[in-house]
């Protein structure tokens, strides 16, 4: 079976995972020469770059909160680019290269991450990964770009780290259901979720973001550990996986 499942593996490529619950994404473009009206996704890392970015994305609401933006904004892009990283991870056994240094994006109007740009392939996991397993994407990918949009917005890092945790555990849902799953293909990342430390020793920020809660009538109801403060723009309101029962006291900058 083991053999099997290489064989499978090594056939299939990322745009073919692109089936079942993720039919409806578009799969990374795969170039050498990104389009050029792609943008390096290093250019995140430059606040002014961020800000026009983040603006750009803010004009669709009413009133703006820029915590609030850039969380908004920022559920995007890790859906963007965990998606595909999970999907190349799970079924294909495949490490994508996503440091910012080498990714390029393509956005919408609106400034939102549609697609990633990719250079090549990435490189195919050894056997046994052990602890090591998606450190590079959180090292090299999602840890500078929630510390720019933490910077520039004034947001804690652990609300753009709970976005995260929150996307990156809705798609292993979605995964379960893929039709080229394996039992057990979401166990690995499942566990990364489940440790407090990363294995050299680190606070693990993906730790536990999501909890499933019993209700009175018998009904599970899955709900985030943290906030994701959109509230803070009035027309979105709460999420529906919210922890939060009354909604706190908004806070003026003005100091009025």
């Amino acid at each position: 079976m083991a053999q099997d499942n290489s064989q499978r593996e090594s056939a299939k490529t990322l745009a073919q995972c692109y089936t079942g619950p993720f039919a409806a994404a578009d799969p990374p473009a795969m170039t050498i020469s990104p389009p050029s009206e792609a943008i390096p996704a290093a250019e995140l890392l430059d606040p002014h770059a961020l800000a026009q970015l983040l603006g750009r994305f803010g004009k669709g609401y009413a009133e703006q909160d820029i915590r609030g933006v850039a969380s908004q904004w920022s559920k995007w892009y890790f859906a963007a680019v965990l998606v595909p990283a999970l999907l190349a991870d799970l079924l294909l056994r495949r490490e994508l290269p996503l440091a910012l240094e080498r990714l390029f994006l393509l956005l919408t109007d609106d400034g939102r991450v549609e697609r990633l740009c990719l250079g090549d392939t990435g490189r195919s996991l050894p056997g046994a990964v052990g602890g090591q397993r998606f450190i590079a994407l959180l090292d090299d990918n999602l840890a500078p770009l929630i510390e720019a949009l933490s910077m520039l917005s004034g947001a804690s890092p652990r609300v753009f780290w709970s976005n995260a945790g929150n996307v990156f555990e809705n798609i292993l849902n979605q995964l379960e259901q893929h039709p080229d799953a394996d039992p057990g293909a979401t166990e690995p990342a499942r566990h990364l979720l489940e440790r407090s430390c990363l294995t050299d020793g680190r606070r693990n920020p993906l730790y536990r973001p999501v909890r499933y809660v019993t209700q009175p009538d018998g009904t599970t109801s899955r709900q985030r550990r943290l906030c994701c403060i959109r509230y803070l723009i009035p027309e979105l309101d709460y999420c529906g996986n919210c922890p939060l029962t009354h909604r706190p006291a908004r806070v003026c900058r003005s100091g009025r």
